[in-house]
């Protein structure tokens, strides 16, 4: 393994690592504020009461993880990319100040709110998830700007290699800014409404069909199927700026080797470089010619009229695209089949297959955002700041990356063991106030 290829591993390997808990730290406060509000209306309900309770124990162990893991990359675009940092601090230096002060704010009413619970009022205490919520939220929206900026390099002009006339919001509200937020915003929303879903799926197939269950898989899947058609739409039209920002990226995402008018739509394949073709795929005629630009005659760019060091890998990109997109459309396909049959038999779904799909659902949700971000890096390559900047160019000449890749992959493995055996630690002690509740609620 050469050092480019290590530094880039490392620091993919830590953003696969805690995007999971930045998708994590945005939706459970949002969850949470639903639940904890259901408790105050629904009064004489203690399972709605016993939902927040839990959620909140796990999510202090998850914000705690989530920002071990986020200060490592910071550090690590400092040590790794001392080009990109040089190049790009003073541009887009605020939106990740801004994510500093947004985190403050999150970690401070973090503390309010679980320790909180015996010393405030129940009103108090959910008027703490509001801005715990915001907070969460507004994090992750400060460090996708970043992203979007380098796929979308706005608010400077660059004399003689210089940087000069820097403009910071035009940095932070670059073109890609809308679409790159949104998509990823709603993402997080998504994944972390299937994964509790799936907690409670989980547990349903053993046997634990009470209140607490019902009310933790309804409102992880109303999220869920909320946000499911949100993102499609969404993921519809940020191909459509990929179209017309970025061709090159759509060209690797669809495996689209040669120049075509009315380019067809590959569902599957496997792109072959060599061969300049994707095997193995369905076409739809004129499929990609109308999704990309609303018109089945037009023509569409392909990766062999690039230079060749210009082009990203289609095999990861185009893969990775496949796999989100089916997911998408499959979790929307449950979603359909859980509220229809909720809506017509007037009872929660207890069917051993609705309740295991729902349970894969929670991990073919984080599938999907680990997908997507591997099409938006992947898909930029060779470029760290699109059409300015290489990643060669960015990536330190300091020695070493190999061993620093390999010591990092096993302090995660070590971080990810020490979590799953605290939340099932957790799980297990909170096996009598789930029993409780169903007992309340019959």
């Amino acid at each position: 393994m050469s050092e480019y290829i290590a530094g880039r591993a490392q620091m993919g390997s830590s953003l696969a690592f805690h995007i999971i808990f930045a998708s994590l730290g945005v939706g459970l406060p949002l969850l949470l504020l639903i639940v904890e509000g259901l408790s105050l209306r629904a009064g004489a309900d203690p399972n709605w009461h016993l939902l927040a309770r839990r959620w909140s124990k796990a999510f202090g162990i998850l914000f705690a993880v989530g920002a071990v893991s986020g200060t490592v990359l910071s550090f690590e675009l400092g040590l790794l990319w001392p080009g990109f940092m040089r190049f790009a601090g003073g541009i887009i230096g605020l939106p990740f100040s801004m994510e500093g002060f947004a985190f403050f704010i999150e970690a401070i009413f973090v503390g309010l709110y679980l320790y909180g619970w015996e010393r405030l009022s129940p009103m108090a205490h959910w008027l703490t998830t509001i801005p715990l919520a915001i907070s969460g939220a507004a994090s992750a929206w400060f460090v996708t700007t970043a992203n979007a900026w380098m796929n979308s390099p706005a608010g400077f002009r660059l004399v003689a290699g210089r940087v000069t006339d820097v403009h910071p919001l035009q940095a932070i509200f670059n073109p890609g800014t809308p679409i790159e937020t949104i998509h990823t915003t709603i993402s997080s929303y998504l994944a972390t409404g299937f994964a509790v879903a799936a907690v409670y799926a989980a547990g349903m197939l053993r046997g634990r069909t009470g209140g607490l269950h019902r009310r933790g898989l309804i409102v992880g899947l109303a999220l869920g199927a909320i946000c499911t058609p949100l993102q499609i739409v969404s993921g519809d039209i940020n191909a459509r700026w990929v179209a017309d920002h970025q061709p090159i990226k759509l060209a690797a995402m669809e495996g689209q080797f040669q120049t075509e008018t009315g380019a067809p739509l590959r569902i599957g394949g496997l792109p072959d470089p060599a061969a300049g073709v994707t095997r193995f795929a369905v076409e739809i005629p004129g499929g990609l010619s109308f999704l990309a630009y609303g018109d089945v005659t037009r023509t569409v760019r392909g990766l062999n009229s690039y230079p060749a060091d210009q082009r990203p890998d289609p095999r990861m990109v185009h893969v990775s695209f496949q796999v989100m997109v089916a997911i998408g459309f499959g979790l929307l396909g449950l979603v359909t089949w859980f509220f229809g049959w909720l809506w017509v038999r007037r009872r929660v779904p207890e069917s051993r297959l609705m309740l295991t799909l729902v349970t894969l659902s929670g991990f073919a949700g984080f599938v999907a955002v680990e997908a997507g971000w591997m099409v938006t890096e992947l898909g930029r390559q060779p470029w760290i700041i699109y059409g300015v900047v290489r990643t060669s160019e960015a990536i330190t000449p300091a020695p070493g990356l190999v061993v620093s890749f390999l010591v990092s992959i096993a302090i995660y493995i070590g971080l990810a063991i020490a979590l799953i055996l605290l939340l099932l630690r957790l799980a297990a002690g909170t096996r009598r106030q789930e029993a409780d509740g169903a007992k309340a609620d019959r």
